[in-house]
């Protein structure tokens, strides 16, 4: 049997996990742990990119962040699950790959553009917020990751890397950084219940994994739908329309699903039946996550010994791959 491929994906802990973090990465991560050896980081140093002024919530949200993985069932006997900022290898990795990048490049980085412009930094951008695509490519390639699972719109950011891992590897005339390959979600963003494209903790449009089942029905009532779906008589769109949307992401029943397309594209549905399932389903999807949370968190001092533990075996192998970088580059003195 072969080496296990290694996978590497994180999140920022800015605030507690929601559906749509469900769907984009942590699904997946529970099926990827089977067969890869996965390392998955709480990217604290990262948040702080731009909660510089709000620390206290970024320390507080790794506890929730770490809830939610534990509850929607990442297991840390296959999961090697740790804290970013107590690495200290990674932010050395990133000063040796800020050599390799020019300012222009990072700047013309479309995902760092993007999130410019979505956060409305003008020319008051932090540097730190600027050079987080090589912090990224540290956090990537200590680990010698193979594969990086992310959204679209991420795939700039593994593309980076690449080129750092190439020009480390040939300027150095080494082999000791791994090409990482994206592995895309296989399920598309899932929208904010508002009908945003993008469902965000901060934006007041998202079903936390956490939430209880009353917030879970007052989100629901209140979702997006057809704007001109105005009588129940009236022929419904299901394109764009979030409660089919979150109904094919989350409803096992499909043959239902599509009696509730048909229907409601004909005409004589009405919004309230078509929620009424949806939450059905959502509830039954939630409950067994928020009660499995809700026990774990009786207990947060285990959970910051997982958390402990994981970060000694990631510490390791990160400490392993900086002293090779070193050794290739002729800087480790002794």
């Amino acid at each position: 049997m072969g080496k296990k491929l290694v996978a590497l994906t994180g999140d920022r802990p800015t605030g507690k996990l929601h559906l749509g973090h469900y769907v984009g990465s942590l699904a997946s991560r529970v099926q990827i742990q089977e067969d890869h050896r996965q390392f998955v980081m709480i990217a604290d140093a990262q948040a702080l990119t731009d909660y510089a002024h709000e620390p206290e919530r970024v320390r507080e949200n790794i506890l929730q962040v770490a809830l939610d993985y534990l509850a929607v069932g990442i297991d840390p006997k296959k999961t090697t699950i740790f804290i970013q900022s107590m690495i200290p290898a990674l932010p050395e990795m990133m000063m040796y790959f800020l050599n390799l990048v020019t300012w222009n490049r990072l700047k013309h980085n479309p995902t760092v553009k993007a999130e410019i412009q979505q956060k409305g930094y003008g020319e008051e951008v932090p540097a730190g917020f600027m050079v987080y695509p090589v912090s990224q490519a540290a956090d990537i390639t200590a680990f010698k990751a193979d594969v990086v699972p992310v959204g679209e719109d991420q795939i700039p950011m593994i593309e980076q890397t690449v080129e750092l891992v190439r020009k480390f590897n040939r300027m150095y005339r080494t082999d000791v950084l791994v090409e990482p390959k994206v592995v895309l979600s296989k399920v598309a963003r899932l929208p904010g219940t508002d009908g945003r494209e993008k469902m965000g903790k901060s934006l007041g449009n998202a079903i936390f994994l956490a939430d209880s089942p009353d917030d879970v029905a007052k989100k629901v009532k209140g979702m997006y739908t057809d704007p001109n779906h105005l009588r129940v008589e009236d022929p419904g769109k299901v394109e764009g329309n979030p409660v089919f949307t979150y109904l094919d992401a989350f409803a096992s029943d499909r043959i239902k699903v599509e009696e509730l397309k048909a229907h409601y594209q004909r005409g004589g549905l009405g919004d309230s039946v078509v929620k009424k399932y949806l939450l059905d389903v959502l509830i039954a999807f939630l409950d067994p996550i928020r009660k499995k949370r809700e026990e774990l968190a009786k207990d947060p001092g285990s959970v910051m010994d997982l958390l402990r533990e994981g970060t000694c075996v990631a510490n390791d192998v990160a400490d392993t791959t900086l002293k090779q970088m070193r050794q290739a580059m002729g800087i480790l003195y002794f």
